[in-house]
């Protein structure tokens, strides 16, 4: 699969109704998004299973201002609507392929379990 645009309208909605998502924010400008693009492509063709979704932050700033996007690349991964990853910096594909296998073994109860007691923690 081709990784999609993601913008303001769609974003949510991506994250949301997908299992697993990961994002790319990038910028034309920025010559690691483009060293980056083409390994991003590659994952995308071997993880149909994963969305691969790409946010153009010249084009949507107030998005990537919104998620705290300070430079580009950044990944963002989102699993069962849960942001679980965000870092900025171009990948290999070796590490980027560790990434997604981790992201797919993750123990979503004890993730939201952790969210829950770090949230009663900051209230209490």
């Amino acid at each position: 699969m081709t990784p999609q645009a993601l913008t303001r309208q769609t974003f949510e909605s991506t994250i949301v109704d997908n299992p697993l998502v990961l994002v790319d924010f990038w910028a034309g400008y920025c010559r690691p998004c483009q060293a980056f693009a083409p390994v991003y492509d590659r994952s995308a063709q071997a993880h149909p299973e994963v969305v691969h979704a790409k946010v153009d932050t010249q084009a949507e700033p107030e998005l990537a201002a919104a998620l705290g996007i300070r430079s580009v690349p950044t990944i963002m991964a989102f699993r069962d609507g849960v942001l679980v990853y965000s870092q900025p910096g171009a990948m290999p594909a070796a590490v980027l392929e560790d990434l997604i296998n981790q992201v797919k073994s993750l123990d979503m109860h004890a993730v939201r379990a952790k969210i829950a007691a770090r949230k009663a923690a900051v209230a209490g």
